[in-house]
């Protein structure tokens, strides 16, 4: 996921998002999630859903794969941990009580999205949650060298482990009508 490794790309992006958050997810993530919970966000970019998760009372702590997105959060005085991780392998030893991801696993292949559930499951505890956002519908397309990866209900629960599962799935408007989705996970209890 290389694109957003240059200040280039990452000032693009940041323009082009500027003005928009996740309040409306984190809201809904907010009446699932006890306050004071440990919350893993991957994929934090410029990190305004991770300023708004701490806001909302969580102990947050926020990751990319890109050190120009934790730099700058670093520089423009955020006041969350943050984390280098790859979204793909999570390597880390840390434990958290819920993830959440707002549009940032569509930039994952399928074995990937896998691969990276299989993880996330690994640092929850049985009960634990994972909230994500996406783009709904049946393409694939790639945008200056991003992959981006829509699902429906039947093929994002395709890739899931079988230690998660699907508690709410609910689609919205973002640009157009249901374009995206939300879905809450719960790390399934050990038989």
């Amino acid at each position: 996921m290389g694109y957003f490794d240059t200040e280039k790309n990452v000032g693009e992006y940041l323009r082009m998002v500027e003005g928009y958050d996740g309040a409306e997810l984190i809201a809904e993530f907010t009446a699932k999630v006890p306050k004071g919970s440990r919350v893993l966000e991957l994929g934090m970019g410029g990190g305004t859903d991770l300023d708004l998760l701490r806001e909302a009372g969580f102990d947050a702590t926020g990751s990319d794969a890109s050190e120009v997105f934790l730099d700058h959060y670093r520089k423009r005085g955020g006041k969350s941990p943050t984390l280098r991780l790859d979204a793909r392998t999570i390597e880390i030893e840390l434990r958290f009580d819920a993830i959440f991801s707002n549009k940032v696993l569509q930039h994952l292949t399928p074995v990937e999205m896998r691969s990276s559930f299989e993880r996330q499951a690994e640092v929850l505890p049985a009960g634990g949650l994972l909230f994500h956002s996406l783009w709904h519908g049946d393409e694939s397309e790639q945008h200056h060298g991003l992959l981006f990866n829509k699902y429906t209900r039947r093929t994002f629960a395709a890739v899931l482990p079988d230690d998660l599962e699907i508690a709410e799935f609910v689609t919205y408007d973002e640009m157009a009508k249901d374009d995206s989705f939300w879905v809450l996970l719960r790390r399934r209890q050990p038989s």
